[in-house]
């Protein structure tokens, strides 16, 4: 596993952060690490997009079959 570091955090973001930590009950760098993976693990609007076309390219897909993949994509984006 890689490390990462971060400089020139705003003290305000990092008090921020460490309050949220700690009302998850989590360390501040175990915090950070599930922002990054989720940050991840979300497609970016252009991905999803691009997914939406590679399904629809593959065959017998509607436009309300895009829709949905690309609503689906919105929502787990919040």
């Amino acid at each position: 596993m890689a490390t990462i570091h971060v400089r020139e955090v705003p003290d305000d973001t990092l008090t921020t952060l460490r309050v949220r930590a700690a009302q998850a009950g989590q360390s501040l760098q175990a915090y950070v690490r599930q922002l990054l993976d989720s940050e991840a693990a979300t497609l970016t609007a252009g991905e999803a997009a691009a997914e939406a076309r590679g399904i629809a390219a593959r065959g017998h897909v509607t436009s309300d079959d895009v829709a949905e993949a690309m609503a689906e994509a919105r929502e787990a984006r919040t």
